[in-house]
């Protein structure tokens, strides 16, 4: 067989719209060469309806009728009634009986695959022996069984016969629809559950290694979920196309562009694992790849593995198989009036070249800069026919004048980008500077609008609107090449080298592309401009352009200096297929130019002319630039990386292979192929075989196991073939490890002379190193097989099962299958037997398709799952992969069955005793919240509702204020539904009448003026809408909070001193009739509650100026105003008649009210106009008083009045959500301990606290009388400017907080310095550590809601410096010099540790000389005088659930908290000589919360702190130092982790400074000035740094702005009592931000506890 045709894409658009009619969708091609050629395609089926269509790749190869795959293609089309006469020219008596034993796929039967696969005994149980030859005489695709059975096996699933579009579309479909497999995997779901399944399900299980992997196994018509899916064999006249579905990635692309997707260690064992499953069963069929390199191993969007299988593997003849590079000088395969092959037939491309061997021909002048660039362009992964990322090409001159070399006029210059050259270096460096992520280049080198706008005349329409702009407009493309130049900031194309058809226009509207004056026409300016790039002038230059565009000025100061630092990606971990690659990390060479010499193509080969010989010399004055091109080369050497030992004509024949593998299929054919034999064992596999395989074991890699497996006897390989995949999979092995390849060309070369192992070997961790090295050893036959490396220690079991479990999963099938699969797989428990490290492998494959799920059954597999996935895996990983799951679900709009199972059921709960109150704050209560607001659904409202009432208690006051009652009210007037306010409602009535009063009424009243200011005809109709609605909300919530009030508490709070909203409401000549008529219903019902005599005393003066207005209507407005209450839609101007009409309504809904209410009598004489409304009413409404007896009970419950609500459908009538509550409830997470909420509950009538609470010290014995939460203050007071107009539902750090600075509340807490804080996660319990009686240790546990201490622990014998509670375990760890960890319950010492002694996992009897000594200063840092291997500073690692200790003498200690032992120890060389200064503070990136994405390429890091002000940075997982600088010039008192690039400090020489570890922050950092003493400490909060320096407090931003000097400054301020005049004298000495509560505690050098707002 000849060699796989190569077209031109032009010619392969062509030749996919003769085959499919035109209708099918070409994308681009795919090419393998520099060039445009090639016989893969990209494209999709036109108007399918799909959002998102799918894509796939069209593979020709030839077709002929004496190749094996030939006749197999014929014998199918022959079936179907096509060519009959193909299956009578079929000579091979071994094909003849396979045609009587495989079954038949044609394209006409419209059932799915699976109907074929359920005959599969059928298929295979009829044969003789003959079926197990050993291949036939004119193919290598199997050495084992026949051509048709292997390639039945490799492409099951494939769809055969003549080419057509209804055929394609049809496989299509079926792929896109998930039906190909979907039978199958059913059968496998119904086998888990026990139910009776089909044999296929068992077949399948043993395929991928259940209950072992098998080397001998027969050829099925099961595909292996590892192996490529061919979707279809399409036959046309002279070639078959085999359609393959087009996944998003290559491994290749990962380590290309993003090899930080692929970093950890459990992602790279399953990537090998399943190569090594796949190759197991190909070398079991008798077969081997023969390709295997990064490219061809597809990688799904899940990153699932597909190794691809191509014409290499499906057309392996014998004979003629050559595989030389296709030329294009002679025309290949394309049509014979194809034009194409001219345009390149000067070029000199071979595929067989390695980049070596082209740069040395480069440099010598031997290839021109057009070739040697496009080599450059196909190693960096650019593409033709991709516009995102297209061939690049430099511009050489700017088209002013005809370039000549004797002149420099006109030549661009090379040492800059064409981004820099047209941007302008101020620009840039304005850029760089002032940028949040510095960089100078903000796009691609190409982008696609660019290639778009360059290609204008030759693209379509459609792709122009979708690229360049959607509303198609001619003349704003550049007309001719001088203004395409200077429009465009970036590179050329190579068409404007080569192509000058590119200057011809298609569209009529569009006039071509001019030249310049000086090219009489396209073809000549083609070749001016091409003899440009070739010329001495740029020749000379374009090693420079190369630098920047491909080489070491892409990154490091060397692309800072040549400002070509380019925007990063948003993350490193997220995968892409494309990108800036950086292709060296040296200076290029330039090239070689002799003076008068000049390259001359001629018939394809290069010719050097040189005047003085014929041949260039290198003399002496050339031997540097030799060498220096030699080592040049040698550096880059991974450009041409080796993944095979032998070349495809070692691999041809080898009679020693061919003798063995005789053997082996004799042996094979011996034993009797029935049904019974083939599946005797596999009848034991059910469900219960299924689970038990699913192992648990500790995830760790036994070194010394592998070491004994490697010497111990293991099955070799039995082929030459099949050793070189073998050694290729150490080699990708090594290479996902090291981030480049293991061998070049000379490294392999070196290996295999004298078995010298590359020097990078020695990066590989050693359990990978024993793999590697048995997996490339130098004799092929000592190689395991692909079943022995399965079966090695290497892969722990979580690794196997997790493997057994994602097989299934990955099946051809529909998500909805899968996702029952995966339920039904959970619902056994089997993640739990899997184990956390298993579970974390599969869960990522998962839980997309739980967001994703749409009909209520998916939903409740999708429930099963997620609450499974929420047990089984660690803190961590819930936090990484669950919480953002969740928070899809929740986000999404619409009815979701999902969402409303997660809302009413248990799952709430467990995912907050599982994540903590914290970081459930943080990520889940919010957008319960937002369920409530903007076109809500009631399934969901009721649920949501239901949740935050029941979980009120649980957070506590502080928290329900700020994180929901404050949001709730942030919505009113912003689409918050019934339940939404009955939310409100509900809280109030459960923490009672003081509650609402303090924190609920003052808030209410805020909205009721915000809303009243809005409602003037001057505010813009959105402005008045909300007005409008926030008004009817307030309305609606107060009508159900007054029933829980008492009279004297209503009379108080909404009548007197001017102050009742239904009033200010009611006297509101401005507003709708709809809200007034909320308020007068509002008003009537307050009154019914007051009774008659303080509604006649209190109300009825408050609206005898309302009265008099509608007794006197002649009063006329002079505007017309929007009074029909019309919320939504156009606003409506009414006459000043319909206004005074419609205000006039107020009397029917006021008068006959009060005179039911207060009797006729008593209401005439409290209204004075009585007569004239009693004649209005009488006149409009037909109503006059009549005496029947007690009218009371006629009230305003007789008028309809509805809320209006954005819910369709959704009436006042509906179920409120509190009828809900007793059904559902909330119980008390775990994690809460003993702590109860019920003192939380509120008692009636209980007397008011009016205490000055400052002036109280002491233990304050009789708190016992006051309730909880007495002295927390109203968060209205805060706000005088509170926006209530903004968005709703926002995150906490969206919410307004104004720090007032003021103490709320003051108690003495030690008898000496406060020294630090530790909060737990509810924010209700403090832990404070001081200095106690005898200057000894003390620590005190405060419970905030009655400020009251509630325990201590007096275990520490020196002044405790540090304390931090272990959040994962209750634990508290606290520091004196040693480190207590004790139960923060019990008061238990559990562990202590320290330097001095031996480690002491256990309570231990403590030693007087094993303690610290040492002074206290007044600002809470440490003396002189301590001891070396003191501990002095922590920071908890709760990802890990470490402590992370600082020492005296500038070590680093980490501790196991759940082990209770000490781990390593990371020492510091110091440059002074003197004694190692302490660590003075100490603080990680992992403090900052877990995201779910990585952030720009900066590694997770830990910063210490020393008290010379000197600060060192160290990489967490290698603990090298990142970086080490003077960060201050005294004692640096804290460091904390703003972000994971943001790092802040402060210090004893009266500054705070911000440090962004992205810039080159030593020089560059934020330094905040302005303080009059040291800074002894600040907290973060949001975006805020809230500074401590003695006695005042001072508020920093991280993105604060400088002064007019340039200068950051802090203004530092007293704190203030409570009476807001008396400031605070006492020396601050720690400080501590309770972001939920929104409150500051403060700690003092006089021992005193201080909550501040």
């Amino acid at each position: 067989m000849g060699s796989v045709p190569k077209m031109c894409f032009e010619c392969l658009q062509r030749r996919i719209e003769a085959d499919f009619s035109g209708r099918l969708t070409f994308i681009r091609g795919l090419s393998d060469s520099p060039l445009p050629f090639g016989s893969r395609a990209l494209v999709q089926v036109s108007n399918t309806g799909e959002v998102a269509q799918k894509q796939f790749v069209l593979n020709y190869v030839p077709y002929s009728k004496e190749d094996c795959l030939g006749r197999y293609v014929d014998e199918y089309c022959g079936l179907e009634g096509g060519d009959v006469s193909a299956t009578e020219n079929i000579k091979s008596s071994s094909v003849k009986q396979d045609q009587a034993e495989v079954s038949v796929r044609i394209s006409s039967d419209k059932s799915s695959a699976l109907d074929t696969v359920s005959t599969e005994c059928r298929h295979f149980s009829n044969g003789g022996r003959t079926i197990f030859l050993i291949g036939c005489e004119t193919c290598n695709i199997s050495s084992r069984f026949s051509c048709s059975r292997t390639i039945t096996s490799l492409a099951p699933t494939a769809q055969i016969g003549y080419a057509s579009y209804e055929l394609f579309e049809e496989l299509a479909s079926s792929f896109s629809f998930g039906s190909i497999e979907d039978q199958l995997l059913h059968s496998v779901s119904h086998l888990i559950e026990g139910k009776s399944a089909r044999r296929d399900s068992i077949s399948f299980l043993r395929l991928v290694g259940l209950p072992s992997f098998e080397e001998n196994g027969f050829p099925g018509c099961i595909r292996h979920p590892n192996i490529g899916p061919i979707l279809g064999m399409l036959k046309s006249s002279s070639q078959i196309s085999i359609v393959l579905p087009n996944t998003p990635y290559t491994l290749e692309n990962i380590l290309h562009y993003t090899p930080g997707a692929i970093k950890s260690d459990w992602l790279v064992q399953i990537l090998i694992y399943q190569l090594l499953s796949a190759l197991s069963y190909m070398h079991g069929l008798g077969m081997a790849h023969g390709d295997l390199c990064p490219s061809n191993i597809m990688l799904t969007d899940t990153f699932w593995c597909w190794l691809q299988i191509g014409d290499k593997q499906l057309l392996n003849s014998k004979v003629n198989s050559s595989d030389d590079f296709h030329n294009p000088s002679t025309g290949g395969f394309c049509f014979e009036c194809c034009s194409s092959h001219a345009l390149y037939a000067d070029l000199n491309l071979t595929g067989s070249e390695n980049w070596q061997s082209s740069f040395y021909s480069w440099w010598k002048g031997e290839l021109s800069n057009f070739e040697y660039l496009l080599i450059l362009n196909r190693l960096a992964g650019r593409r033709w026919g991709d516009h995102t990322f297209y061939t690049v090409m430099p511009w050489v001159i700017d088209f002013s004048i005809k370039p000549s070399e004797d002149s420099n006029a006109g030549w661009r210059d090379l040492s800059k980008s064409k981004w820099r050259l047209a941007k302008g270096d101020e620009q840039l460096d304005f850029t760089y500077s002032t940028s949040e992520i510095p960089h100078h280049v903000s796009d691609e080198c190409l982008s696609e609008l660019a290639v778009c706008s360059y290609k204008a005349r030759r693209l379509l329409l459609s792709v122009l609107r979708t690229a360049v702009r959607s509303v198609y407009e001619p003349n704003e493309y550049p007309s001719n090449m001088q203004r395409l130049y200077q429009w465009t900031p970036d590179e050329c194309i190579p068409e404007f080298y080569c192509d000058p058809r590119i200057f011809c226009s298609l569209h009529s509207g569009m006039p071509d592309l001019a030249v310049p004056s000086w090219a009489g026409s396209p073809e000549e300016f083609i070749k001016l401009h091409r003899d440009a790039l070739e010329s001495n002038q740029v020749s000379c230059q374009i090693h420079q352009w190369i630098d920047i565009t491909f080489g070491y000025k892409m990154s490091g100061e060397a692309a800072i200096a040549a400002k070509n630092v380019m925007l990063p990606a948003s993350t490193s971990s997220i995968p892409r297929s494309m990108g800036r690659r950086q292709l060296f990390t040296q200076p290029h060479p330039p090239r070689q130019i002799v003076t008068k010499e000049t390259c001359e193509k001629n018939n394809g080969q290069t010719k050097v002319n040189d005047v003085q010989d014929k041949h260039l010399i290198m003399e002496a004055d050339c031997l540097n630039e030799l060498e220096e091109a030699t080592s040049f080369c040698e550096k880059s050497w991974h450009l041409a990386p080796k993944y095979s030992v032998y070349s495809s004509e070692c691999l041809k024949a080898d009679p020693h292979e061919e003798e063995l593998l005789r053997d082996i299929s004799e042996n094979v054919s011996s034993r009797e192929p029935d049904s019974s034999r083939k599946y005797g064992r596999t009848l034991n596999i059910d469900s219960n075989f299924l689970i038990e395989s699913i192992e648990v074991d500790d995830d760790s890699i036994g070194y010394q196991e592998l070491l004994l497996w490697r010497q111990t006897s293991f099955s070799k390989v039995t082929s030459k073939r099949a050793a070189a995949d073998i050694f290729a999979v150490g080699c990708i092995l090594a290479e996902l490890q090291l981030g480049k390849p293991l061998f070049g060309v000379k490294s392999l070369a070196s290996y295999l002379e004298s078995g010298v192992l590359p020097s990078s070997m020695q990066d590989l961790p050693h359990h990978m190193k024993v793999v590697v090295e048995v997996c490339i050893q130098k004799e092929w036959n000592r190689r395991p097989s692909a079943k022995c490396l399965l079966e090695s220690p290497y892969f722990p079991n979580s690794v196997k099962s997790s493997y057994l479990f994602l097989a299934s999963f990955h099946l051809l099938a529909r998500d909805e299958s899968r996702l029952q699969y995966a339920a039904t797989f959970a619902r056994r428990g089997a993640l739990k037997t899997m184990g956390a490290f298993g579970v974390e492998m599969c869960a990522p494959f998962c839980l997309p398709l739980v967001v994703t799920s749409a009909s209520d059954t998916e939903a409740e597999w999708a429930y099963v799952l997620l609450t499974e996935f929420l047990k089984c895996l660690k803190l961590e990983a819930v936090m990484k992969l669950v919480v953002p799951s969740v928070q899809g679900i929740l986000q999404a709009t619409g009815y979701s069955h999902l969402k409303v199972s997660l809302l009413q059921g248990s799952f709430m709960q467990e995912i907050w005793n599982r994540i903590g109150k914290q970081a459930y704050l943080e990520t889940i209560h919010p957008l319960i919240i937002s369920n409530l607001c903007v076109t809500p659904q009631k399934s969901s409202t009721a649920a949501a509702s239901v949740l935050l009432i029941g979980s009120s208690e649980e957070l506590g006051l502080p928290i329900t204020v700020h994180q929901t009652i404050l949001p709730l009210m942030l919505s009113f007037g912003k689409g918050l539904c019934n339940d939404g306010v009955d939310v409100l409602i509900r809280i109030g009535g459960l923490f009672g009448e003081s509650f609402i009063v303090k924190q609920i009424l003052p808030l209410l009243h805020k909205v009721i003026d915000s809303g009243i200011s809005t409602s003037y005809v001057n505010k813009p109709e959105p402005m008045q809408s909300w007005g409008s609605l926030a008004l009817i909300d307030c309305l609606t919530a107060l009508d159900g909070l007054v029933p829980v009030l008492t009279t004297e508490t209503i009379i108080k709070e909404l009548i007197q001193d001017g102050n009742c909203p239904y009033v200010k409401i009611l006297m509101h000549k401005d507003m709708g009739i709809q809200v007034l008529q909320n308020a007068a219903k509002s008003l009537i019902r307050v009154c019914q509650q007051i009774g008659p005599d303080s509604t006649a005393l209190l109300v009825l003066p408050k609206l005898k100026e309302l009265f008099n207005e509608l007794a006197f209507p002649q009063q006329k407005n002079s505007y017309s105003v929007n009074l029909v209450g019309s919320l939504v839609g156009p606003r409506m101007k009414v006459s000043e008649a319909d206004c005074t009409e419609r205000r006039m309504d107020l009397a029917l809904l006021l008068y006959p009210q009060f005179a039911s209410l207060l009797g006729i009598e008593k209401l005439r004489q409290c209204c004075a106009t009585w007569l004239l409304l009693e004649q209005f009413l009488l006149r409009h409404h037909n109503w006059k008083w009549e005496y029947a007896g007690d009218s009371n009970q006629s009230g305003p419950e007789s008028i309809n009045c509805k809320r209006p609500s954005y819910t369709k459908g959704a009436t006042s009538e509906d179920i409120p959500a509190k009828l809900l509550l007793n059904g559902v409830g909330w119980s008390r997470p775990q994690s809460q301990g003993k702590k109860g909420t019920k003192n939380l509950l509120p008692t009636k009538n209980i007397v008011e606290y009016y205490q000055n609470p400052v002036d109280r010290h002491g233990t304050c014995s009789d708190l016992g009388v006051q309730e909880p939460w007495y002295w927390f203050p109203s968060p209205a007071a805060s706000w005088n400017g509170l926006d209530f107009t903004g968005r709703a539902g926002g995150p906490k750090d969206e919410l307004p907080w104004k720090i007032r600075a003021s103490i709320i509340q003051s108690i003495r807490a030690h008898h000496g310095a406060l020294r630090s804080f530790a909060v737990c996660q509810n924010e209700c319990t403090v832990f404070t550590a001081g200095v106690g009686q005898g200057f000894k240790g003390n620590i005190q546990k405060w419970e905030l809601s009655r400020v009251d201490c509630v325990s201590s622990y007096n275990g520490h014998d020196e002044v405790v410096n540090d304390i931090n509670v272990l959040a994962s375990s209750g634990r508290v760890a606290s520091c004196d010099g040693t480190v207590h960890i004790w139960n923060g319950q019990t008061g238990k010492l559990i562990s202590l540790f320290s330097e001095s002694s031996l480690a002491s996992t256990q309570l231990m009897e403590r030693d007087e000389d094993n303690m610290l000594h040492f002074n206290p200063l007044p600002s809470g840092m440490l003396g002189t005088a301590f001891h070396g291997n003191s501990y002095t500073t922590m920071d908890y690692l709760e990802f890990n659930d470490r402590l992370l200790v600082g020492t005296g003498n500038g070590s680093l200690r980490f501790i196991d908290v759940n082990r209770g032992q000490k781990l390593h120890l990371w020492r510091s060389e110091f440059i002074d000589s003197g004694f190692p200064p302490l660590i003075s503070s100490v603080c990680s990136s992992s403090s900052v919360k877990e995201r779910p994405e990585e952030t720009i390429g900066f590694p997770s890091w830990i910063a210490t702190a020393c008290s010379t002000g000197y600060c060192r940075l160290f990489d967490m997982r290698s603990g090298k130092i990142i970086a080490s600088w003077q960060a201050h010039d005294g004692y640096v008192t804290k460091l904390a982790a703003a972000a994971d690039h943001q790092l802040v400090s402060s210090s004893l020489d009266k500054t705070l400074r911000i440090w962004d570890l992205r810039r080159n922050w030593t020089a560059e950092h934020t330094v905040f000035r302005g303080y009059s003493d040291g800074v002894s400490g600040f907290s973060l909060w949001g975006q805020n740094v809230i500074s401590i320096c003695r006695n005042k407090i001072g508020i920093s931003s991280l993105h604060g702005s400088a002064d007019e000097e340039g200068q950051y400054r802090a203004s530092p301020q007293h704190l203030y009592m409570a009476d807001g005049e008396s400031k605070n004298m006492s020396v601050l000495s720690a400080i501590r931000i309770l972001p939920f509560s929104r409150l500051l505690l403060v700690g003092t050098e006089d021992g005193h506890l201080k909550i501040c707002c």
